[in-house]
C-alpha cells in the first residue's frame, strides 16, 4: 500500500517533497479566430513557408476552427484529480501549454502566487524524443526563468511507454474496436500503428522509433497476436529532409495492393487524445484513402481519460513521492527520471517544422 492511499500515515521529510501536480501540454485552439494566432505560435521561428501554414488552418476549419485537445486535458485534469482523492491525496493540480492558454508562463506563475514549492509535471506524450520530452523541459525552464524569484521548482515524470497503465488501455481501446469487426473478419485484421512522424536526425539522439516499436509489440501481443505495423504521419518538414517512414497514407495504398487482407484497425498509439492531427489526419484523410483503396477502416480511441490510464498517472507521482519501484513492461525497462544531458537532442540544424 502507498502512501497515497494512507493520508494519515506518518512521512519523512524526503517522502513528500512535491506539493502540485502540472500538466503539460501542446494546446490548441478553441475558435475559428484562434487557428491562425495559434499556429503562428507553434511556427515562430522554425521557418515555416506561410503557404503550409494556411493549409494546416484548413485542417482546423474543417472542424469549425476548435481542437478537442484543451477539453480533453481538462477532463484528464478531473479523472486524475478524482483517482489522486479516491486514494487519499487532494495534490492540487494545474495545466500550462506550449502553445496556446493556458500558457505554461502563466501556470507557474499561478502556482508560485498559491505558495507552491516543488511540484511534478505530467507531460501528454509517452515517447522520448526532441519535441515530445526535451522541449517541453526547456519550455518549463524558459517559462520559470520568466516567472523569476520564487518560480517552484518543477520536475517532469518520465516517459511512460511501456507502463503498464498505458499498454493496458491502448489494449482496451483496440479490444473496443475488434469488437465492431465481425468475428469471422477479425482474424483476418491487420493493426496499423501510427505514431506522429519526426525527422530522422531527430529520431538518432532519442528511442523513440525504439521505445514505439516495444509498446506496439506489447499491445499486439495482448489481442491475439494479429499481424502488425508501424507507420507515421502528419510529417509537415521540408521534402529534402528524412523523416520517419512509412507515412500511413502510403501504406494504406501499399496494402490494399496486395489483396492478402481487407480490414485494418488503425491504432494511434503515438498520441493520448484525440484532437485535429487524429480527427483530419486519420479519421478524415486515411479513412478516405483506405475507402478508395477498398479497404475497412477502424480506428481505435486514445486512452484519453480511459480509467486505467489516469491510474497510471497517480502510480507516477507514487514512484516520484513515496520512492515506489517504476512499473514497465518489455524489455527496454522503465526510463530514467533523469535524462542524461545527451538525451533527446533536437538535430539541430534540422528543426522540425510539427504543427498539431
Amino acid at each position: 500500500m502507498n502512501s497515497l492511499d494512507t493520508p494519515s500515515k506518518k512521512k519523512s521529510v524526503m517522502s513528500k517533497p512535491f506539493d502540485a501536480l502540472l500538466l503539460v501540454s501542446f494546446g490548441g485552439p478553441e475558435c475559428r479566430e484562434d487557428v491562425i494566432p495559434f499556429l503562428e505560435n507553434v511556427t515562430r521561428g522554425k521557418n515555416v513557408p506561410r503557404e503550409r501554414l494556411l493549409e494546416v488552418a484548413e485542417h482546423y476549419y474543417h472542424f469549425g476552427g476548435a481542437s478537442p485537445i484543451n477539453q480533453q486535458n481538462r477532463d484528464l485534469m478531473a479523472a486524475v484529480s478524482t483517482e489522486l482523492a479516491n486514494h487519499g491525496s487532494h495534490l492540487p493540480i494545474y495545466w500550462g501549454n506550449r502553445n496556446w492558454p493556458p500558457m505554461l508562463p502563466d501556470a507557474i506563475r499561478q502556482m508560485r502566487d498559491d505558495g507552491v514549492q516543488r511540484a511534478l509535471a505530467f507531460v501528454t506524450s509517452a515517447f522520448s524524443s526532441y519535441s515530445g520530452c526535451r522541449q517541453y523541459r526547456e519550455d518549463i525552464e524558459r517559462a520559470r526563468a520568466e516567472v523569476g524569484f520564487a518560480a517552484p521548482l518543477v520536475t517532469k515524470l518520465r516517459p511512460f511507454f511501456n507502463h503498464p497503465g498505458f499498454i493496458e488501455a491502448v489494449v482496451d481501446r483496440v479490444q473496443e474496436a475488434l469488437a465492431s469487426v465481425s468475428h469471422h473478419r477479425r482474424i483476418q485484421t491487420q493493426l496499423v500503428f501510427t505514431a506522429h512522424s519526426i525527422p530522422i536526425a531527430m529520431s538518432n539522439s532519442c528511442r523513440y522509433a525504439e521505445q514505439l516499436h516495444e509498446s506496439c509489440s506489447l499491445v499486439a501481443d495482448r489481442v491475439g497476436r494479429l499481424p502488425w505495423t508501424l507507420t507515421f504521419q502528419s510529417r509537415s518538414g521540408s521534402p529534402s529532409q528524412p523523416w520517419l517512414e512509412p507515412d500511413i497514407c502510403d501504406w494504406l495504398c501499399e496494402f490494399s495492393q496486395r489483396g492478402e487482407q481487407t480490414h485494418v484497425v488503425v491504432i494511434p498509439i503515438g498520441f493520448i487524445s484525440d484532437h485535429v492531427e487524429i480527427l483530419f489526419d486519420l479519421d478524415y484523410e486515411a479513412r478516405s484513402i483506405a475507402n478508395a483503396c477498398g479497404l475497412q477502416m477502424v480506428r481505435a480511441g486514445t486512452v484519453g481519460t480511459h480509467p486505467r490510464f489516469a491510474r497510471m498517472i497517480r502510480e507516477l507521482i507514487s514512484e516520484r513521492m513515496d520512492r515506489f519501484p517504476p512499473q514497465s513492461l518489455g524489455v527496454l525497462g522503465p526510463n530514467p527520471d533523469i535524462c542524461p544531458d545527451s538525451c533527446c537532442l533536437s538535430g539541430r540544424p534540422a528543426l522540425p517544422n510539427v504543427v498539431t
